[in-house]
């Protein structure tokens, strides 16, 4: 709750600066935050009118668009408070840090979501999930992309920020539910960005997808983005595939690895694995089989001999990556003969 006259400065006439609600629209972000952040650490006008009603200049516009910068990103109001005092005694209050502006404006009640020790990053894509912002959400997760590559944001940043919102609403009673669609919607989609496809030339290609009866596609798009990355061909199939829809794109393709996603024992097939294990194509003395990769939770205590089971996406990546490496040289023609 406001003080007596603390909404005074508001209603006060243009003239000589902003008012504190001019300010809060153009930057996006409630009257009561700026005030609170004047109150508690500093970040206020240079000067009032009448000794009280807050007049905003533009250099005191620039720093609250800082503190809007750096809170977006997941800093402490505290610390983001103290990194642009420190600027401003340094004579330098232009720029606003890692964002463009109008993009990562703080959240007015915090996270809430319970992260534990984790980068930096994933406070300020949790709170800009929260407040269901789009413009910022893509722009941090892009940012982590290009900051620590496909396989680290994915494992140290997007993995753990959706972990904590599905926890979030998990323990609350069903809500929340359209922060987790809406962060995984834009989690999809900084990962599609960042990877155009390959180039089609023959041989190498991987397939990738979902068990018939599960949709769980997030985890197959980081790792079609990681492979891309490294210049891998992949074919995406994504949620669901029909068993024999799998076994005639095997077929077509010809892939080094095949990589299936199951998340729950009820949709893992140790039957299908073996069965696309088995397939072979090629001419007579040199067929070929594919190497399958069971990916996810649903295969756990179900390995059927042969398959490969990596744990995670980093031991995935290097697995899928030997089997195409392996196999490139294995057609690679013998230069001897020549």
């Amino acid at each position: 709750m406001d003080a007596p006259g603390e909404h005074s400065d508001e209603r006060e006439p243009q003239g000589g600066g902003l008012t504190t609600g001019e300010v809060a629209r153009r930057l996006g972000v409630a009257p009561t935050t700026i005030r609170t952040w004047d109150r508690r650490y500093g970040i206020g006008p240079a000067r009032h009118v009448g000794g009280r009603h807050r007049r905003w200049a533009p250099s005191d516009v620039g720093l609250l668009e800082k503190m809007c910068a750096l809170t977006a990103t997941g800093v402490p109001p505290a610390e983001a408070a103290l990194q642009v005092r420190t600027e401003l005694r340094s004579q330098d209050v232009t720029g606003l840090g890692d964002l463009p502006p109008g993009l990562g404006v703080p959240s007015r009640a915090g996270s809430g979501l319970r992260l534990g020790a984790v980068r930096q990053e994933c406070k300020g894509i949790a709170r800009a999930a929260l407040r269901l912002d789009a413009a910022a959400l893509d722009h941090l997760l892009d940012s982590a992309i290009a900051k620590h590559g496909i396989v680290s944001a994915w494992v140290e940043v997007m993995m753990p920020t959706l972990q904590a919102v599905g926890r979030k609403w998990e323990s609350s009673g069903e809500r929340y539910i359209e922060v987790e669609h809406f962060l995984s919607w834009h989690v999809s989609g900084a990962l599609r960005r960042c990877t155009p496809p390959t180039e089609v030339r023959p041989g190498g290609v991987t397939v990738i997808a979902c068990v018939p009866g599960d949709g769980h596609t997030l985890p197959l798009e980081a790792l079609a983005a990681a492979l891309s990355e490294r210049g891998l061909q992949v074919r995406m199939f994504g949620p669901s595939l029909p068993a024999e829809s799998l076994i005639a794109a095997v077929r077509r393709t010809g892939p080094a690895a095949v990589a299936l996603w199951a998340q729950s024992r009820t949709t893992a097939s140790p039957p299908l694995a073996r069965h696309v294990s088995e397939m072979e194509w090629g001419v007579r003395g040199a067929r070929r089989r594919p190497t399958v990769l069971t990916l996810g939770p649903g295969w756990m205590g179900q390995k059927v001999p042969g398959l490969l089971h990596p744990p995670g996406l980093v031991e995935a990546v290097a697995a899928t990556e030997a089997i195409v490496r392996r196999q490139a040289v294995a057609e690679r023609p013998d230069r001897s003969l020549r």
